[in-house]
């Protein structure tokens, strides 16, 4: 069986999970990702990182990707990740990565990559066909491999990187005769919210449909008054089930509160402007201790730059542990040591 260091040092599960930062984060990343990350932080070694090689596959603006990346590292440190709990840390701070994701492309069939789903829903999206976006699996795998990750929690659209990832590393291990990878777990998450954008599709930064996690004031109520309803008249009764601002309520109120909107709709006399404006304060309510704790780290980027110095030192020295026997068994050549 393979016998690594990290292994030698501890029993906890290695956590991996990445985000794009490819514009502003909204509502729809929380509930889909964000808070799964901080809550599992608790539950492992969890890694984390601003994937900024994979936003260049969208991204053509070096002011912009800067700005959007300390925009997600803002946002994750106000909404509750905490440094001392997890690694955290940028992408393009780690060339290990890099390294190990040409290596495994060498081992990877072109037919592989053509049957990707996610490339063709891209495309599909508008993106730009580019060959980032075609080997995208293969960045992914090695992001997930370098740290010898065991869990990373995906959603369903995720599976077949993950799948690409398992198979990638089988490929690594057999090609050299040794365990030089672990073979990480599946690990779909499970009812993951469905988050509605104010047009009604899955929101998303590809449709502009979004709510903004710290938009507030008069930018945050246009985005909610502007989410479409349909023409039921005031006075008669709606279907609460059938509605997009409720189905936007129900991931912010508590139960009771839920139940009580929920009969509002059903009596009659309730518009949907009355629910856009209950909808308004349940955002209000739940992100505004973030909101003020957002704007203190925005007056201290030291600490915002210290966090991830420190969160890519820890990163790397686990990717070059990893590193050193696949260099080794490839044959590749160094004439230095990374730190």
């Amino acid at each position: 069986m393979l016998d690594t260091q990290y292994s030698k040092m501890t029993k906890r599960k290695t956590i991996l999970s990445g985000i794009q930062p490819s514009g502003k984060l909204h509502i729809g990343n929380y509930f889909g990702a964000m808070r799964q990350h901080i809550r599992m932080q608790e539950e492992g070694d969890a890694f984390y990182f601003l994937a900024n090689y994979h936003s260049l596959t969208s991204v053509n603006s070096g002011k912009l990707l800067k700005g959007y990346t300390m925009d997600v590292v803002l946002d994750y440190l106000a909404l509750g990740l905490d440094p001392d709990k997890c690694t955290f840390f940028a992408q393009s701070d780690v060339p290990q990565t890099t390294e190990l994701a040409w290596i495994l492309g060498c081992l990877t069939p072109v037919s592989l990559m053509e049957k990707g789903v996610s490339y063709k829903d891209k495309v599909a999206n508008g993106l730009n066909p580019n060959i980032g976006l075609f080997t995208y699996p293969i960045l992914q795998a090695a992001d997930i491999l370098i740290y010898h990750s065991h869990l990373v929690p995906v959603g369903e659209d995720q599976k077949q990187n993950i799948e690409i990832a398992r198979d990638l590393a089988g490929k690594l291990n057999r090609a050299y005769g040794k365990e030089l990878l672990i073979i990480p777990e599946e690990y779909i998450v499970k009812n993951v919210a469905i988050v509605p954008g104010v047009d009604g599709r899955k929101m998303s930064k590809s449709y502009d449909n979004t709510i903004n996690i710290f938009d507030e004031g008069k930018t945050l109520k246009k985005r909610v008054m502007s989410i479409q309803t349909d023409s039921t008249p005031l006075e008669d009764p709606k279907d609460p089930d059938s509605c997009n601002v409720f189905s936007l309520i129900k991931l912010f109120a508590d139960v009771d509160s839920k139940e009580e909107i929920m009969q509002k709709y059903k009596a009659g006399g309730y518009g949907y402007g009355h629910a856009k404006k209950e909808l308004l304060g349940l955002i209000d309510d739940y992100f505004g201790e973030a909101r003020e704790k957002r704007k203190e780290l925005e007056k201290n980027p030291g600490y915002v730059h210290d966090v991830l110095s420190e969160g890519a030192k820890k990163a790397r020295e686990r990717a070059e542990s990893v590193m050193e026997p696949i260099r080794e068994a490839t044959g590749l050549y160094r004439s230095f040591k990374y730190e």
